[in-house]
C-alpha cells in the first residue's frame, strides 16, 4: 500500500512548540543516511512520541513495546528467506504420530520442499510437526506461540534459527498471511478455524493478495466437506457472500493435489500489486492475442471501465527493475469480487493461453511485498 504522511501528526508538535520533527529527522540521518523509508520512520517515531506525551496509560504503552519489538524481530529473522516462496501450514498440534493426517502432513511437507516451497507453520505437534518432519529444517519455518500449555516447539525447528516465538497472537498471525504465497488448511480445532476464516475474508475484501487456499483431509474424511456445507447452505444461499466467492479455496484428499494446485497457481501467475488506480498481474508468460481477445469478453465483469491491457515493463513501478522480464496485464478491477478474479488467474495460467507454448522456467522469486 502507498505510504501516506499523517500530516495531522506533524502538525500536532509544531502547534504544541516542541521542536521535535527536524530533530527526529536529524538523528533518522544520521543511523540511515538517504534512506527513502525516512518520512515513515519519522511518523513512527512522532506516533510513539504522541503517546508518550499523553501517557494514559501503562499497560498501552506495555503493549506497543511488545508489538513493536515481535515485527521488529520478525522483519530482522525473515529478511534472510526473503525471495523464497512460502506455504503455511495449519492443522491440529493434537494429531497423534499414527493418525493417516499425520502421515498425509508429513507427505505434503516433503513434496513442498521438492518444489523448492518453504513450509510455514506453528511450530508446534501434530499436523505442524509433521509438515515439518517431511519439509526438513532447510525448508521450515516455525512461528511459536507462547503458552502455559501444548505448545512446545517440535523437533525440526526447536533451537535453530527457523523457529520465531511471538508473544502475542495477532502479531503472529499476521506473518502467517504476510509471508504465505498459499496455504494448506488440515483439519483442526478453533485456530484452524479461526485461520481458514481469517484469510478468506482477508483475500476476500482485498487486504491480501489472491493465493491458493487449500482444504485437506483425509480419503473418505468429512471434515472440511461438511464446513463447506454449511457455507453453502448458511452463508452463500442467505447471500451473506457472492457466490463466486468459493472459488478461494479448494478441497483436495492427497498430498499431491495440494501441492499441484499450489504450482499450478504459479504456472503463469508471478504476483499483482495496485498502480494507482490499475490492477497489476505479473506474468511469467505473456498472453496470445487470442487469449487475450477472449478475455475482453469472458470476464469484463471484473473491470470497472475499459478493459484488459497487456504491457511489458516500462518503469513506472518503484523497486520492481528485478521483475522488469515480467509480462504484465493491467486493468481496473472492480476490488470486490476476488472469487472471479481467481477464475481469472487460473485461465492465464493455462497453456494453451500463452503466446510461447514451449514452458519457459518457472519465476520461483518473489516480491518482497505482494501487494502495495
Amino acid at each position: 500500500m502507498p505510504y501516506q504522511p499523517n500530516d495531522l501528526l506533524s502538525r500536532h508538535f509544531e502547534e504544541s512548540g516542541h521542536d521535535l520533527i527536524s530533530k527526529v529527522e536529524e538523528q533518522l540521518n544520521l543511523v540511515s543516511p538517504n534512506s527513502p523509508n525516512i518520512p515513515i520512520y519519522r511518523d513512527m517515531i512522532l506516533t510513539v512520541l504522541r503517546m508518550a506525551q499523553e501517557d494514559h496509560n501503562r499497560w498501552n504503552a506495555k503493549i506497543t513495546l511488545q508489538a513493536l519489538r515481535e515485527l521488529e524481530q520478525a522483519f530482522r529473522v525473515l529478511e534472510k528467506f526473503r525471495g523464497r516462496r512460502k506455504v503455511t501450514v495449519f492443522g491440529s498440534a493434537r494429531t497423534p504420530i499414527e493418525h493417516p493426517l499425520y502421515a498425509l502432513a508429513r507427505e505434503v511437507g516433503t513434496l513442498l520442499a521438492q518444489s523448492d516451497l518453504m513450509v510455514i507453520t506453528g511450530g508446534g505437534g501434530g499436523i505442524m510437526a509433521a509438515a515439518h518432519e517431511g519439509a526438513g529444517l532447510e525448508h521450515s519455518l516455525g512461528f511459536n506461540i507462547t503458552l502455559p500449555f501444548e505448545q512446545h516447539a517440535n523437533p525440526t525447528v526447536q533451537g535453530t534459527e527457523n523457529l520465531l516465538s511471538f508473544h502475542f497472537f495477532f502479531t503472529r498471525k499476521l506473518f502467517f498471511v504476510k509471508e504465505a504465497d498459499a496455504l494448506v488448511l488440515c483439519p483442526g480445532g478453533f485456530g484452524t478455524l479461526d485461520e481458514a476464516l481469517e484469510v478468506l475474508t482477508l483475500i476476500q475484501t482485498g487486504k491480501s493478495p489472491l493465493v491458493p487456499v487449500v482444504l485437506l483431509d483425509a480419503p473418505g474424511g468429512k471434515f472440511w466437506q461438511g464446513a463447506l456445507d454449511f457455507i453453502h447452505h448458511q452463508l452463500e444461499e442467505n447471500r451473506y457472500i457472492l457466490p463466486t466467492d468459493m472459488k478461494l479455496v479448494s478441497l483436495v484428499y492427497s498430498a499431491e493435489e495440494a501441492v499441484e494446485q499450489i504450482n499450478q497457481f504459479y504456472g503463469n501467475f508471478h504476483s499483482s500489486r495496485w498502480l494507482k488506480h490499475q490492477f497489476v498481474i505479473r506474468m511469467n508468460h505473456k498472453l496470445s492475442d487470442l487469449a487475450l481477445e477472449h478475455m475482453q469478453e469472458a470476464f469484463a465483469d471484473l473491470c470497472l471501465s475499459d478493459h484488459f491491457h497487456q504491457h511489458a515493463y516500462s518503469g513506472e513501478e518503484h523497486d520492481d527493475a528485478q521483475f522488469s522480464h515480467l509480462a504484465r496485464l493491467a486493468f481496473n478491477f472492480n476490488a470486490r469480487d476476488h472469487g472471479r478474479l481467481r477464475e481469472l488467474v487460473d485461465y492465464i495460467n493455462l497453456p494453451e493461453n500463452w503466446a510461447h507454448s514451449k514452458p519457459q522456467a518457472q519465476q520461483r522469486t518473489r516480491e518482497p511485498s505482494k501487494v502495495t
